[in-house]
């Protein structure tokens, strides 16, 4: 049933809605904001695992 439910024009499709909803200008902001939010998940992630006492 989802064996190929991810297809590049599926992709295309997301992308023209977010364009149409969000706005050419927004979009540049909003990808930037979610990069500096992985940035920082990923940096506390490694500070967890770096504090994890070793059994």
């Amino acid at each position: 049933m989802f064996r190929n439910a991810v297809q590049p024009w599926h992709l295309l499709i997301v992308l023209l809605v977010c364009l149409m909803v969000f706005g050419s200008k927004k979009l540049p902001d909003m990808a930037r904001s979610l990069g500096k939010s992985m940035r920082i998940l990923k940096s506390e992630a490694r500070a967890l695992r770096a504090d994890e006492p070793k059994s």
